[in-house]
């Protein structure tokens, strides 16, 4: 096993089983997760937490097993740039703050791994699957239709939420 190999089946037991972790913890708690998908502006909140279990659980074990590498990596990198523009792109940065450091980063580690493949550890070298592209074509391949299909969720099913108006002054005051 070479230090790539290595570097892969790491990759995708951190990322796969954070994916599995999160698609079980919305899955366990399907009405809470919708409540929260309805409270950040998606329409048809329940539909949104079901495909997100399954989204998440199903992405993370291919991620684990090395099946479909490119293509659970775009799943993880969809379901990223979805949470990122929906609730963390305007905190900044940092997790502490609900910003998009955490997302960015799986989204980025989703990246590497498409590029540097499954390793020899996979479902995709046993299937001869693993050197059908180039790494730059694995990891255009995955960001490309990862991006594609959170650009599409967002645009047919989220819409910023309006934000709740300030107290008046008046009312701060009295209280």
């Amino acid at each position: 096993m070479s230090g790539r190999d290595v570097a892969s089946l790491v990759l995708r037991a951190a990322v796969g089983g954070t994916m599995v972790a999160h698609g079980v913890r919305h899955g366990r708690s399907l009405d809470g997760t919708a409540g929260w998908f309805g409270s950040i502006g998606f329409k048809q909140p329940r539909l949104q937490a079901v495909a997100s279990a399954a989204v998440e659980v199903g992405a993370g074990a291919a991620l684990i097993a090395g099946a479909g590498t490119p293509l659970a990596a775009a799943a993880v990198i969809g379901t990223m740039a979805v949470a990122a523009r929906s609730v963390h792109l305007e905190n900044g940065f940092f997790i502490t703050a609900e910003g998009y450091e955490y997302v960015l980063n799986l989204s980025a580690a989703s990246v590497a791994l498409a590029a540097i493949g499954p390793g020899s550890v996979s479902i995709d070298r046993l299937l001869g699957l693993h050197d059908k592209l180039t790494p730059v074509q694995r990891a255009g391949l995955a960001a490309g239709i990862g991006l594609a299909a959170a650009a599409t969720q967002l645009a047919t099913f989220w819409e910023r939420p309006t934000p709740k108006p300030d107290p008046a002054p008046e009312s701060a005051a009295a209280a």
